[in-house]
């Protein structure tokens, strides 16, 4: 398991982060994984299976450090479970991933651990500042003096014992409340705040999967406003399209704020989603169409065809055929692309197919390949080709079969098929593989 764990400062007299911070922040968190938790002044995530979702470890960490400081998080620690996260935050130790973690912790101040805070000044009495100094005091006195609470938690942040959490729940709506540190009097000085609030609201929409095409941010007055002076403001922003850009969404709020004017001081913002829809991000290639350095990729490959010759740099092109083994070919990349569409079907496809189908073995009439064969999908029939003819078009690849989806105990799921125009008719084809 992977924790980390995000910390949020505390006021100079101790004073805890207050509760509109905390769950705003374990709002925006949910767009990493789903396990989130608010534990004191922190958010603990639990995100070992969103790390290769998101670039690896080096690359989320950065991504959640700097998207987490625009809401205050001062600290960001890794560790094998939520309590080792939290004490090396509070600690600023970054974390105890490569490191053995007893190591890690043992050299800790006490006050890193909640349970032990309250012990504190009994346990610098009997000679023990750290972590590693406490655990090495026998067990059964430990507990009979501080109780078991205390060894408990102990044991939990080393690892030893099971944690339980209450998770977050992603709200079904978004309305988000900021307090400002200090009254603001003009309405472009509003945009800092509100940046903190459109992140949250784009995290918020990353783990619903959706994008937004009108948001509105409140603004209340100062108490000590005139008494002519409403209560507030607000200002509606809408979108052409469905997004969740918080750069552009930031852009468009400084225009609209740039034409507004305060009728008196700001000291509190709110932010609402309006019109949330679903938001789907498809590629329509194997490779990101994304800037490679400062160039295109599509330029990049280009000039990449233009050194090594045009038929050696190629690309995958869907046609709309049923046969799957002429579903797609390869092109020249510097080719337009063919306006065809697709063949659909409510079958699942495999991932890999068979340069040639292999005919499988029988048993009891039955196919088997690694072991027998259960058969889960099916039949779906595929028939044409008969246009189709060969380079010398002395041969047609016309096809008639029968194809399911069958399940293997060792090598998982295949894509299998019945041969209708085959001379045996009892012959079983292995055709593709399923990742």
């Amino acid at each position: 398991m992977l924790w980390a764990a995000l910390l949020l400062p505390c006021a100079p007299d101790g004073t805890p982060p207050s509760s509109d911070a905390l769950h705003g922040l374990a709002t925006w968190a949910l767009q990493f994984t789903p396990r989130v938790a608010i534990a004191d002044e922190a958010v603990i995530l639990e995100v070992a299976a969103s790390v290769r979702l998101f670039g690896g470890r080096r690359a989320l960490h950065e991504r959640i450090l700097s998207e987490a400081r625009t809401l205050g998080a001062v600290a960001l620690a890794w560790a094998p479970n939520s309590l080792a996260a939290l004490a090396c935050a509070r600690a600023g130790v970054p974390g105890a991933i490569r490191l053995p973690l007893p190591g890690v912790l043992d050299a800790l101040a006490l006050q890193v651990l909640s349970a032990a805070r309250p012990h504190q000044l009994t346990l610098a009495q009997l000679g023990c500042r750290t972590l590693g100094e406490v655990r090495r005091l026998p067990r059964g006195g430990l507990t009979r003096r501080f109780g078991q609470a205390l060894l408990q938690v102990l044991d939990q942040a080393y690892g030893l014992r099971p944690e339980a959490h209450g998770w977050v729940e992603l709200p079904e709506v978004f309305r988000a409340r900021l307090e400002l540190m200090s009254r603001v009097e003009t309405a472009p000085a509003l945009l800092f705040g509100a940046r903190r609030l459109l992140v949250q609201l784009c995290g918020w929409l990353a783990a619903r999967h959706a994008g937004i095409t009108a948001f509105t941010l409140h603004w209340a007055h100062d108490a000590m406003r005139p008494r002519d002076v409403g209560e507030g403001g607000a200002l509606t922003i809408r979108t052409a399209e469905p997004m969740r850009h918080v750069e552009h969404l930031q852009r468009l709020l400084a225009e609209h704020l740039a034409q507004v004017t305060l009728a008196a001081p700001v000291g509190d913002l709110i932010l609402e989603a309006l019109d949330v829809m679903p938001l789907q991000e498809r590629s329509a290639s194997l490779v990101p169409d994304k800037e490679v350095g400062s160039e295109p990729l599509t330029r990049v490959l280009e000039r990449i065809a233009a050194r090594l010759g045009a038929d050696r740099v190629r690309r995958p092109v869907l046609h709309e055929d049923h046969r799957i083994e002429w579903a797609q070919d390869w092109q020249p990349a510097s080719l337009a692309l063919p306006r065809s569409r697709v063949a659909s079907t409510d079958t699942p496809q495999p991932t890999f197919i068979l340069p040639e189908p292999l005919r499988l073995a029988l048993r009891e009439h039955r196919p088997i390949f690694q072991g027998p064969l259960m058969l889960l999908i099916g039949p779906h029939r595929v028939e044409g080709g008969w246009w189709h003819r060969g380079e010398d078009d002395a041969c047609s690849h016309h096809v008639e079969r029968d194809y399911w989806v069958a399940l293997s105990e060792r090598a998982g799921v295949l894509w299998i098929c019945h041969e209708r125009l085959a001379g045996d008719a009892t012959a079983w084809y292995l055709h593709g593989l399923f990742a």
